[in-house]
């Protein structure tokens, strides 16, 4: 027996268009931001003028500093033909702001951030051509299930209740701005994931709303394991239950030495949908992006992607330009998406 249809009350139109064609999403925001050349007066406004800690590289932070230059990102992404924009709160927790002693601004920022790219999808969408904000959800930078302590193995700098607190505060931040659905991203710990997931299914319990939500590891070298240890079908298998609109992998790799894995998501996977957003290659400090690829060398490889029918969302994480994007676009628009077999979303409603 299938389980219940899921309606979703925003994003709706989103599950349709995964099957009419590949969705672009968007790429890098800290290589766009760093074409800026901020100082540590752009990450201070009043309120900050005197706060103690260095606050220079807290990106988050720019959209209630600097929203101007967020703003502008994401426009320069939507002209470049992302379907999806991000976010900019990969690091916008409590627990990740703790860093900087601004654990107090988590919720604000999250607000603020979906309002920015609510702002910039409004004044371009068209019923012809709708696009969608993602709240992005970012690992943090503390993990429930590895050591921070190579002489301790079980010790442990968060619980799974920190995680999932802090999750929830960031989901109500971003759901209040007004995103459309929710990204859990650059999963390397499992069980952060799942604190995630627990807390949106929560969050959406409690208000009635219900979002799309994608979900997307990250795989860290050739083990072709993320580092909590699991391989990609482990890893799917063990977020199945959250019926995601979507699952696949971004950062830490760049396409060529993704391929292995995001075929290998696409194979178990068949319930769901399958994005990917590769870094552009390697860190390469010389190259004006910070990395190895160029737009045609990665648009080539995404092409490839596409051709073998592995992909339904396809974009950038660390290093892509809205010139990535756009090459990206062009070449993937020639192929038809990759076709969900189970039965498992077959009753997929959108309300």
């Amino acid at each position: 027996m299938n389980p219940r249809p899921i309606v979703y009350t925003r994003g709706a139109a989103l599950p349709g268009l995964l099957q009419q064609r590949i969705a672009i999403i968007d790429g890098a925001m800290g290589t766009m931001i760093q074409r800026h050349k901020l100082g540590e007066a752009d990450f201070r406004n009043a309120a900050l003028a005197g706060h103690p800690k260095d606050l220079k590289g807290n990106n988050d932070l720019l959209v209630l500093t600097r929203p101007d230059v967020i703003r502008e990102i994401h426009a320069q992404y939507l002209a470049a033909g992302a379907d999806i924009i991000e976010t900019n709160t990969f690091g916008a927790t409590s627990i990740a702001q703790e860093d900087y002693g601004l654990a107090h601004l988590a919720r604000e920022m999250n607000v603020a951030a979906a309002r920015i790219a609510r702002q910039a999808v409004d004044a371009c969408a068209t019923p012809a051509w709708p696009r969608f904000v993602a709240g992005a959800l970012g690992p943090t930078p503390r993990t429930a299930s590895i050591s921070p302590d190579v002489n301790d193995p079980g010790a442990r700098n968060t619980s799974f209740d920190e995680l999932r607190a802090a999750y929830r505060e960031q989901a109500q931040g971003l759901l209040e701005g007004g995103c459309d659905l929710f990204l859990v991203e650059t999963i390397f710990d499992t069980l952060n994931a799942k604190a995630a997931i627990f807390a949106l299914d929560e969050l959406m319990e409690e208000t009635g709303e219900r979002l799309p939500v994608i979900i997307s590891g990250t795989v860290t070298d050739a083990s072709g394991r993320i580092l909590s240890g699991q391989t990609v079908a482990a890893f799917w298998h063990s977020v199945r239950h959250a019926r995601p609109l979507a699952v696949g992998l971004n950062c830490a790799l760049g396409a060529a030495v993704m391929r292995p894995y995001i075929e290998e998501l696409s194979k178990v996977a068949s319930d769901t949908y399958i994005s990917c957003y590769p870094n552009a290659g390697l860190p390469n400090p010389m190259a004006e992006t910070g990395f190895d690829e160029t737009p045609a060398i990665t648009g080539a490889l995404m092409e490839e992607f596409a051709r073998v029918g592995f992909l339904n969302l396809a974009g950038g994480c660390c290093g892509p330009t809205p010139e990535h994007i756009a090459e990206i676009a062009r070449r993937v628009g020639a192929y038809r998406p990759r076709s969900r077999q189970d039965p498992l979303f077959s009753g997929l409603l959108a309300a």
